[in-house]
């Protein structure tokens, strides 16, 4: 029987940080640019085949759709019709995911909704689409906790780590816990999870050969007596193997292009989208899901290290839990009682809350030491445009 090979790419770039780089480092930008770029030309000619799932977050596309970013850049890349590019439903299925990219599990929930809803807006006025069918939590940070408000949005599927799964009842395979859906609960409500295979996901970030992905996915799923989904995620920008411009030595034309005309010729792996695949196998069993996230570098991601390792990230996200809890407080008085200057209020509320939520982008507690202090400026200016707000009442 068939085996069916998702394919996903994460890319996310931190607030302004394209800007920043055009004045500092203007090559990495051109190899960003053109890691996104080669995407949809690799892939021309082969609309019967490829499936590409593409997980963009908020400040990526904020820039991407920005006309002064787009004047900047013209002569590297025509970033308006990459977008255009990437609205190609026969090629590429584009995921929701966080505005500003944020752990969410380490967030507080009552920034969860706003993060995903500027995003939802977002790409649905980039994209032309009202509906995304599936979620990529950045980082892969997931908690069940999200599933009532994953629900809420639209979504239909998560994707989760493997490494995290475990039946909820009864027994399952090896094979049958990573390599079909499932359901996962929270208080009554229920969503699909997407295994993510770790390994093989780890492969594909650091460069890997279409005869040794054949013959370790058909190892792997030999024992399946069900036509298995084999998941393969990670970033699609960072690394020499997504961003070298040498087509013998890139992703798209050493692989992914030797990979799809193999499928075309004997059928054994073959490219699907998600939704595609669950409208036609259904799913499996109900699972557990840890929280956690997907492994970084040395990390393994059960217990958010690369976020909350250090005393410096720890002190951020402790003044994000109670700076938000200030914001939410002053936003709840909003609603119980009528200010002297509404409108005053109501702008200065508005600048405080999207600077928090930037505040709490993962790359400003990834990077620890040297980008922990955008957390804090961006909290020291929500703090000002609450006090602002607070003099309208």
């Amino acid at each position: 029987m068939p085996v069916h090979h998702a394919l996903v790419l994460n890319f996310h770039q931190p607030p302004h940080n394209l800007d920043d780089l055009l004045e500092t480092n203007p090559w990495e930008v051109k190899e960003i640019l053109f890691a996104m770029d080669r995407m949809p030309r690799a892939l021309w000619g082969y609309e019967d085949i490829a499936r590409v799932h593409l997980s963009l977050s908020g400040t990526l596309l904020e820039s991407l759709g920005s006309p002064e970013f787009q004047e900047k850049v013209y002569g590297i890349v025509k970033v308006g019709d990459l977008l255009w590019q990437l609205q190609n439903t026969k090629l590429f299925e584009v995921l929701g995911t966080g505005y500003y990219h944020p752990v969410l599990p380490l967030i507080p929930k009552c920034d969860w909704e706003e993060q995903l809803r500027r995003w939802k807006g977002l790409a649905q006025h980039l994209f032309w689409r009202e509906d995304f069918g599936g979620f990529w939590p950045p980082e892969m940070g997931f908690t069940v906790e999200l599933i009532p408000l994953l629900k809420r949005m639209g979504y239909r599927y998560v994707m989760v780590d493997d490494v995290y799964l475990e039946p909820a009842e009864g027994e399952m395979s090896w094979q049958e816990l990573r390599y079909r859906p499932h359901v996962a609960e929270y208080k009554g409500e229920e969503i699909i999870i997407i295994p993510r295979e770790r390994e093989l996901s780890n492969a594909q970030l650091s460069g890997m050969d279409p005869e040794w992905f054949d013959s370790e996915v058909k190892e792997r799923t030999k024992f399946c007596d069900f036509e298995p989904l084999v998941t393969t995620a990670s970033d699609g920008d960072n690394g020499g193997w997504f961003r070298n411009y040498t087509a013998e030595s890139n992703f798209w034309h050493a692989f992914y292009q030797p990979f799809l005309n193999r499928a075309r010729l004997k059928g054994e792996i073959v490219p699907t989208y998600i939704e595609d695949y669950i409208k036609e196998h259904g799913v499996g069993g109900k699972v557990k899901v840890k929280t956690g996230a997907w492994n970084t570098e040395m990390h393994y991601g059960d217990d958010f290290t690369q976020w909350q390792g250090t005393q410096e990230q720890k002190d951020a996200l402790s003044r994000i839990h109670e700076i938000s809890s200030a914001l939410h407080f002053v936003k709840a008085q909003r609603q119980q009682v009528m200010p002297r200057n509404p409108e005053h209020v109501d702008y200065h509320l508005g600048e405080a809350h999207w600077h928090l939520l930037r505040a709490e982008t993962s790359c400003n507690l990834y990077w620890g030491e040297a980008w922990v202090g955008k957390v804090h400026e961006d909290l020291n200016a929500t703090c000002a445009e609450l006090d602002n707000a607070r003099r309208g009442f």
